[in-house]
């Protein structure tokens, strides 16, 4: 910087000499005052010859080097420490928002990547949420396997009301289906199942006696249980009183749980039983009843045709909606068994 500096002064040092040997020191080119500002001036000058002397006393100028621009100066250690302390500074406060940044979008990233799994890779099933869609299918084994989860179910819960409403239901149904498929020894299943499905149902009412599942089950398995022992059996077992209080349970609970089969089993309890149990003109009132619901006339309630027609076939004023009602089973549903029933049925009328 002090070379840079000498450098300077010794160039306008020049400058001013030069300065003055051209205009003070030339009498011929200078003004005196009030002398016209206009004069021509000659194109070229000659200067007087120096003396040897005068040259002497001038003193010698230097050649002037090439300017060379000046080298950045190292900062000072304070400015330099503040340099440093800025810097560190400003890369926190970077680091803080990229981490913000990055963690934020991870945890995006990481909520999108679980829903993606939950899409694809569905949370496993339990045993009772299996066993129900099992029952809500079709097939003799699929119903053996949902009783069988149920009472797996019921091993580590016994007072589970779900696995007990449940275990009677697919009790139930597979009496049902080894009835209606013909299995051999189909009475035995109903006997030994129909048995079962009353235990389970009535431990299901006594643990929740204000929900409709366990009397309407019970109903139904004392059902299949009469088909295999006889309806005359069932009653000396006393299991008229018991049917008919939990069908009317049911009934005053939810009459239209399943598509309103209390309605349609207490149309059924009151039209086969013995005289001179046999109520027709009760059981005429439940199945009217059932005919205005929605579920008239569907494929998975066709039985209740055949139901109906049995009690209107002997009466001659409703003997011809009889035969209406039974000619509509084929129609409704190509189930081999109701459709056998409803033909065997046309051929006494």
């Amino acid at each position: 910087m002090k070379r840079v500096v000498k450098r300077v002064v010794l160039i306008m040092l020049v400058c001013f000499l030069c300065a003055s040997g051209s205009w003070a020191g030339d009498s011929e080119i200078r003004r005196d005052p009030g002398e016209s500002s206009t004069p021509a001036l000659p194109l070229t000058v000659s200067e007087p010859a120096m003396s040897e002397e005068t040259a002497a006393d001038v003193p010698e100028v230097p050649e002037e080097a090439p300017f060379v621009a000046p080298e950045k100066e190292a900062a000072a250690p304070e400015t330099a420490a503040e340099v440093a302390a800025e810097v560190e500074a400003a890369t926190e406060t970077m680091t803080e928002e990229i981490t913000e940044d990055v963690t934020e979008a991870a945890e995006t990233v990481v909520e999108e990547v679980k829903e993606v799994v939950a899409e694809v890779v569905p949370a496993p099933k339990d045993d009772l949420t299996i066993a129900a869609e099992l029952l809500d299918g079709d097939g003799i084994e699929n119903y053996k396997k949902a009783l069988s989860l149920c009472e797996k179910a019921l091993k580590e819960n016994p007072n589970s009301y779900k696995a007990n409403w449940m275990a009677a239901r697919a009790c139930r149904l597979y009496g049902v289906e080894a009835q209606e498929t013909g299995v051999a020894g189909w009475e035995d299943i109903c006997r030994e199942y129909g048995k079962k499905g009353m235990a389970y149902a009535e431990k299901a009412t006594n643990l929740e006696p204000r929900k409709v599942e366990g009397y309407f089950w019970y109903g139904m398995n004392v059902g299949i249980y009469a088909d295999a022992v006889s309806i005359l059996t069932a009653l000396k077992e006393g299991l008229k009183d018991k049917t008919q209080q939990n069908f009317e349970t049911a009934y005053k609970i939810d009459k239209y749980y399943e598509r309103a089969g209390a309605i349609a089993g207490l149309g059924k309890f009151w039209s086969v039983l013995p005289w001179p149990l046999r109520d027709k003109d009760k059981a005429m009132e439940y199945f009217r009843e059932y005919e205005k619901t929605e579920f008239f006339g569907k494929e998975d309630t066709v039985q209740v045709h055949v139901y109906f027609a049995n009690l209107l076939k002997d009466n001659r004023k409703t003997k011809d909606e009889a035969i209406r009602l039974l000619k509509e089973v084929p129609r409704i549903s190509d189930n081999p068994y109701w459709n056998a029933q409803a033909k065997a049925m046309l051929a006494d009328i």
